[in-house]
């Protein structure tokens, strides 16, 4: 697991990556990005009231030395962050609901991305899910040729490492959506230095039944291999057929996946989020994520119940998505 991170430590050190952290009275926040700082791995910056910031800070005893804190009540760029919100909303905003909507940490944060100020944001210790990925889609919104974001894990276990796609977001994702996510898959793959072999999974192996949903995958398999021609990807797969050599050969012996696949794409939420959820409890690997993918920018989303490890590694993720 440290190989993981001291990879994405290499790859973000000295880029002068910056980092916004919209919870900047959490303890866990203040424990990371003091961390981040001091091992000058990247540039935090926090959202929030100086004076509050800096009392908990001491409380907790840690050093803000070089962290930019930024309070949206006293922010004098604040006109002209209301006049991009306004014209990203194309809108749907006033000028006086914008300067409204902006006093909330989580968009003023991601105008701060989506106006070049910062590189990344990492928010969620105390916000939901929706508080931190709603202003991402509103804002910074997706790559183009990408219909919606999706939520990805990296699978951990001494020296195996994949990828599991999508576990997090999409609950019914169509043909189109799993080629997508196979394509933005493939990028996160490499991230982690995993050169990406992926397998579009399903209860069927070439075939061998057919309904609806095998039907699915099997166009899904179509469009990504249209989408990116370049990459190793094959399916539709039973997942022993993706992952089991010997299987492969009798199940799929002409297929370019051998039982080798490092990344599966799984064919709805249900099944991902199942799926990831057995290796992390019955194979013992540990589960890196959720990473949002398919972003113009990186935007990522911390588990309420994390503590300061989970947001110093998340941190490094975010900036490793910002390199890409």
């Amino acid at each position: 697991m440290g190989d993981l991170f001291s990879i994405l430590k290499q790859k973000v050190t000295g880029k002068n990556i910056s980092i916004v952290f919209p919870e900047g009275t959490d303890e866990r926040i203040l424990t990371a990005v003091s961390r981040l700082a001091r091992e000058q791995v990247l540039r935090p910056i926090l959202i929030g009231n100086k004076a509050a910031i800096q009392n908990q800070a001491a409380e907790i005893g840690v050093e803000l030395a070089h962290i930019e804190i930024i309070d949206p009540e006293t922010y004098e760029k604040m006109d002209e962050l209301v006049q991009a919100f306004v014209e990203r909303r194309k809108g749907k905003v006033s000028e006086e609901d914008a300067h409204r909507i902006l006093l909330d940490e989580n968009y003023f944060g991601t105008m701060l991305v989506y106006t070049n100020q910062a590189h990344g944001l990492v928010s969620g210790a105390a916000h939901s899910t929706a508080d931190t990925v709603r202003p991402a889609l509103q804002i910074i919104k997706t790559k183009p040729g990408i219909r919606k974001t999706s939520g990805v894990f990296i699978m951990v276990r001494d020296e195996e490492k994949y990828v599991f796609a999508d576990c997090a977001i999409n609950i019914a994702p169509d043909s189109q959506d799993l080629a997508e996510i196979a394509v933005e898959s493939a990028h996160t793959a490499r991230m982690f230095d995993i050169e990406p072999r992926i397998a579009m999974l399903s209860f069927s192996t070439k075939g061998s039944a057919k309904s609806p949903e095998t039907e699915k995958v099997v166009e899904a398999v179509r469009l990504a291999k249209e989408m990116a021609p370049q990459l190793t990807i094959d399916g539709e797969f039973q997942f022993d057929a993706a992952f089991v050599p010997s299987v492969a050969k009798k199940k799929a012996p002409d297929s370019v996946i051998q039982g080798d696949a490092n990344v599966f794409i799984f064919p709805s939420l249900e099944a991902g989020n199942i799926g990831y959820k057995i290796a992390q409890r019955l194979g013992h690997f540990e589960a890196v994520g959720p990473i949002l993918q398919g972003l113009n920018k990186p935007v990522n989303d911390l588990s309420r119940g994390c503590n300061a490890e989970d947001v110093y590694k998340l941190a490094l993720i975010t900036a490793a998505q910002a390199l890409q």
